[in-house]
């Protein structure tokens, strides 16, 4: 080889390195983000877009809001750059641990004054979880799309804090969240607006923020999609409806056939509002919510 070939290769080198330097320095840039649940995840990943790993570690047969990571997760969420939090106690697990406190952000802090206490304490079983008890303080909070969107809004801002070059790129993309979410809210409040005050039964107490956002008539048992509801259970049900006269019941998933051809013979027909806590085997949070919308739509028109 030539001296002159030589040159050129080794410059060909070096261009190609250049080329090369800058995504792997991109790469290393990226902001780890950790969260306890599902829709924190997809606003995050919809804010940060490719300039964050946006990380939600539950499996997907749990309930977020009552699992326990093991002590290698836990680790992993003390390295993140950023740990997002629900509040309203969800994931009381984080309180059991030490977590920084410089990376933990509670994106619903600044509604806590509207934080909805509740009455009733039932203990009951949430599959592999066990048994545990819904303490009075509903954390279902997205569920409410205003306050959705106020919590999307506090990720941006953090993320900004975070990378305050790229803040215009977060901002842009949260703008587009927003956009979606509150058409969502626009769709529900013209459906319900059709019929507002009909009595709805839910399968489980975790509608709350649904209920009050939307001005929802709902009344709720404590019924696990999975298993068939003992005659004790019915019968509960059979004195609510006396004075509660629901034709439809709510289910977080799809009901057992049994326990739905048995709620149509006391004249309540069974539709499913997925919470969306953990993430869907198929589609994203905003297409399982669009059709949550569709659900409620059968009930309503």
């Amino acid at each position: 080889m030539t001296l002159r070939v030589r040159f050129l290769v080794a410059g060909l080198c070096f261009v190609l390195y250049s080329l090369m330097a800058p995504s792997v320095a991109v790469g290393e840039d990226l902001l780890k983000v950790y969260v306890v649940n599902y829709p924190l995840q997809y606003f995050a990943e919809r804010i940060a877009g490719e300039h964050a790993s946006v990380v939600f570690p539950a499996p997907p047969d749990v309930d977020p809001a009552y699992w326990m990571p093991d002590k290698k997760t836990i680790t992993d969420y003390q390295q993140a750059d950023l740990i997002l939090l629900n509040g309203a106690n969800y994931a009381k697990w984080a309180e059991k641990v030490t977590l920084p406190r410089s990376k933990m952000v509670d994106t619903s802090r600044k509604f806590k004054d509207q934080y909805i206490h509740t009455l009733e304490i039932q203990t009951h079983s949430h599959g592999p979880g066990g048994d545990h008890a819904h303490e009075s303080l509903a954390f279902t909070t997205w569920l409410d799309l205003r306050l959705a969107a106020k919590q999307a809004k506090v990720i941006a801002d953090a993320l900004s804090r975070k990378r305050p070059d790229l803040k215009n790129s977060f901002d842009q993309n949260y703008t587009a969240l927003e956009k979606d979410l509150m058409a969502l809210d626009r769709d529900i409040k013209t459906l319900v607006a059709k019929n507002q005050a009909q009595p709805l039964m839910v399968s489980h107490a975790v509608y709350d923020y649904l209920a009050r956002g939307y001005g929802l008539n709902m009344r709720s048992v404590h019924w696990e999609p999975d298993e068939i509801p003992s005659g004790q259970q019915f019968m509960e049900l059979k004195n609510i409806l006396k004075e509660h006269p629901a034709q439809w019941m709510i289910w977080e998933g799809d009901p057992d056939k049994a326990s739905v051809e048995k709620l149509k013979s006391t004249g309540v027909e069974s539709l499913v509002f997925d919470p969306c806590g953990n993430k869907p085997e198929k589609g994203d949070f905003l297409s399982v919510m669009r059709q949550n919308v569709e659900s409620l739509r059968v009930a309503f028109e």
